[in-house]
């Protein structure tokens, strides 16, 4: 079904989109939930979230693509899982990881307030992610955003482990430039 005929449904307020929705989407945002949570229980209790949290912003929301709306919203809700997870002392997946390996490059939450408008500092992710090489870009998105470990990046690209490192690393050092290049404080 596509995606057109599913947010219909939603808007129709047919429990069909629900079964359409996780019929086409349910392993993406799985997949989304697993890389942040690593429980499966927690992660499909989050993907039923997920379809519960569409339900309820269609209408009036009118997502342009669906794919991005439900894995945002399943990210979102995967990642204050992870942080109550954490608060209870029960932390895992590759949170701590992934945010240890961007903080010399991202403002910290203490250099937020010196950024005048939060949009010039997503302008500027937007603008550097669009001006890398697709495979780079790829590899970033699937570390950063979908919280993917090395392993399984350097498998799906067919590239060693350590070659996988060296490209985030550049890109990371890359976005450091721009962003400071850019006047946004780190």
């Amino acid at each position: 079904m596509e995606d057109e005929q599913i947010v219909d449904l939603y808007w129709e307020r047919s429990e069909a989109a629900l079964s359409e929705t996780a019929k086409k989407y349910g392993r993406y945002c799985r997949c989304i939930a697993f890389h942040i949570l690593h429980n499966s229980e927690d992660s499909d209790e989050c993907v039923n979230d997920t379809y519960l949290n569409a339900w309820n912003s269609m209408p009036p929301h009118r997502p342009a693509v669906l794919k991005a709306f439900l894995g945002k919203i399943t990210r979102n809700l995967s990642l204050n899982r992870y942080r109550k997870l954490t608060a209870e002392k029960r932390g895992r997946g590759q949170m701590p990881l992934v945010m240890e390996e961007l903080h010399d490059c991202l403002p910290t939450a203490d250099h937020m307030e010196n950024v005048v408008d939060d949009m010039a500092l997503v302008e500027a992710l937007n603008s550097f992610l669009g001006s890398l090489p697709m495979e780079k870009r790829k590899i970033f998105m699937r570390r950063y955003w979908y919280m993917s470990s090395i392993k399984e990046i350097a498998g799906d690209y067919r590239l060693s482990e350590s070659k996988v490192k060296m490209i985030l690393l550049r890109v990371r050092k890359d976005l450091k430039q721009r962003l400071q290049k850019e006047g946004i404080n780190i």
